[in-house]
């Protein structure tokens, strides 16, 4: 078991915009942007966050090493990323640590992309904030994906390939 986080949580309010097009099929939401996220400027932007080696690789691309690469491999493949959380107090990016939280307002992506047909939240805690707090608002159920947070090291990137199967077979159904 992982040493309890170290520090006081800070309050954090939501600073980065959803990924989102109007021709989205399925949303992926994380809990919170990490300190490294928040400092870059963009969804999953740890070094070593798996999330964009494992999005690419679902459809064999190479991970696009920009930023708007990123947002044009989402929108070719019809995904759009968000997170549950709006608010929340947090120490660091320790998901076992949120206090207060706030839930995100799915409105702007659901709006934007009404056909979305399915909802994946990266990680339990991603899961258990939307399975409480969003879920009742938007009636749209998720699916639990492991996270592919560096903090999750016993998941190979081949493992999370497969895992993260349904993501493109949601995204690419007609």
């Amino acid at each position: 078991m992982a040493a309890p986080p170290k520090g006081e949580p800070q309050r954090i309010e939501h600073p980065l915009p959803p990924v989102v097009y109007p021709d989205a099929r399925v949303l992926l939401l994380g809990t919170m942007p990490s300190p490294k996220s928040r400092e870059f400027g963009f969804h999953y932007g740890h070094p070593q966050n798996r999330f964009w080696r494992v999005l690419a690789g679902l459809w064999g691309e190479d991970v696009p090493p920009t930023v708007q690469g990123k947002r044009d491999l989402c929108r070719r493949r019809h995904v759009a990323i968000d997170d549950t959380l709006l608010a929340c107090a947090i120490i660091g990016a320790s998901d076992a640590s949120i206090r207060d939280p706030v839930p995100n307002d799915l409105s702007r992506v659901l709006g934007v992309a009404p056909g979305i047909r399915a909802v994946f939240c990266t990680g339990g805690t991603a899961a258990r904030m939307y399975r409480r707090y969003v879920e009742p608002l938007v009636g749209m159920p998720c699916v639990q994906l492991p996270s592919t947070s560096p903090a999750n090291a016993r998941w190979r990137l081949e493992d999370l390939l497969v895992a993260y199967a349904c993501v493109r077979e949601a995204a690419d159904g007609e």
